[in-house]
């Protein structure tokens, strides 16, 4: 299955590296398809990305991705297709999968997404049921969706090393739980196949170890294509002794925040870039845009502001941020009607299966843009023909291979970072 050819926000010339991805895609793809013979690509993933043109890089990746029913409805058979894969390998005789979901009974965005994931894993060929963690969910409940669908949560339950849902036994359970609260006690040990694994929520996992993964893999890429690292991979350091409410870790923060700086204000001078660089600060566990500031001067993480270290200080679930990473930060040049916009990519298996922009009318091009207000804008596909084809000179560029490309990187990355932190023992 081909990266899919896409519609994107950017026009114009093609830039250097895009070019190059391009003119690369052999390579690559022969690259990509010899990794995934000695890693195994988790069962999801979705990865935010931005691009400023002279750089393409991930700054975020989800393995437990919530926003299936922002994709455009034609990315459905790309979807199921992929799916079918990750099912067989997950259990080649699977009749029946468990989709456990988040807790957010009263947000619709998220039940439409559950809906839309339900719907391609049926259409994958799997009975699929969904196994609430919530205890005043005690028979089957029905809700009814904003859009006119229905879904129907069950109440999980544990039998020797099997979970079911109601009574239905299955042979796969798959998390769109990350949990940040915890690893309840009543997914563990279990003998069926859970996807993704235990490790991978974010009790256990940690962005530092995944971008440490990240890169290793852009070197031995852009080695590959021959490009310098830098130019698809952010700089980053960990801080593991910070605490916001009680002001502790503010000279470690601030002097990784120093160090970052400095160093992309070397890589812009290389490159002769006039941006003022500028880092993200953001908590090493957690999702949903929380815990994260930008930074320009290394003063700004001294003396923080109640309201600030409150922002800080808690993420999803009250999870408590002790541990933060600098991230170099990514300008975006792409704008969705005359609003900031960035890529995300989701994939299932190792399949790039479609993407949309995250769009933010109040945030500028070096903001956050996983924030409150956000939109979303999916991708469309774009005019059949593959690019570049040298019989067709009237054939677009695919703008959207790069995009592609750098989201498999941050895919393999999270392959090898799962095997990295696997526990010997099965448990979180």
């Amino acid at each position: 299955m081909a990266v899919p050819r896409l519609t994107t926000a950017l026009s114009g010339p093609l830039p250097d590296l895009e070019r190059q991805l391009l003119a690369s895609m052999p390579e690559i793809e022969h690259w990509l398809r010899v990794q995934w013979q000695d890693h195994a690509a988790p069962f999801y993933c979705s990865v935010d990305l931005r691009n400023s043109g002279f750089k393409l890089a991930p700054v975020d990746t989800n393995l437990f991705p919530g926003g299936f029913n922002n994709l455009s409805p034609d990315f459905r058979p790309l979807c199921v297709q992929a799916a079918m894969t990750a099912i067989e390998k997950a259990c080649p005789d699977a009749r029946g999968m468990v989709l456990v979901p988040e807790n957010h009974t009263r947000n619709q965005y998220y039940l439409q997404n559950l809906a839309a994931l339900q719907t391609i894993l049926r259409q994958a060929g799997i009975n699929v049921r969904i196994g609430s963690l919530l205890r005043e969910i005690t028979g089957p409940t029905e809700l009814e969706l904003e859009n006119g669908a229905k879904l129907t949560l069950e109440p999980l339950t544990r039998r020797g090393n099997r979970l079911a849902a109601d009574g239905f036994d299955p042979c796969v359970v798959l998390l769109n739980n990350d949990l940040s609260s915890g690893t309840p006690e009543i997914l563990m040990n279990l003998e069926q196949a859970v996807l993704p694994p235990l490790h991978a929520g974010w009790t256990v996992r940690r962005k530092s170890n995944h971008f440490a993964a990240y890169r290793q893999v852009a070197e031995e890429f852009a080695n590959l294509v021959g490009i310098d690292p830098w130019l698809v991979n952010p700089y980053f350091e960990r801080c593991g002794r910070i605490n916001f409410q009680e002001k502790k870790g503010e000279e470690c923060l601030e002097g990784y925040v120093t160090e970052i700086l400095d160093d992309v204000r070397a890589k812009y001078k290389e490159y002769g870039i006039t941006h003022d660089p500028f880092v993200i600060v953001k908590a090493d566990a957690g999702t949903y845009g929380m815990g994260i500031m930008t930074v320009k001067d290394p003063q700004e993480v001294r003396g923080l502001n109640r309201r600030q270290r409150n922002k800080m200080a808690v993420v999803k679930e009250g999870l408590e941020v002790r541990e933060v990473m600098v991230q170099e930060g990514i300008y975006t040049l792409e704008s969705v009607d005359d609003a900031a916009a960035e890529p995300v990519v989701y994939m299932i298996d190792h399949f790039v299966v479609g993407g949309f922009y995250r769009v933010h009318t109040e945030r500028g091009q070096d903001q956050n843009l996983n924030a409150p207000g956000m939109q979303f804008k999916p991708l469309a596909f774009a005019a059949p023909c593959s690019s570049p084809n040298p019989d067709d000179p009237g054939c677009p560029p695919n703008r959207f291979y790069a995009y592609g490309v750098i989201a498999r990187l941050a895919l393999l990355a999270a392959a090898i970072e799962l095997e990295q932190t696997a526990p010997e023992n099965g448990k979180p």
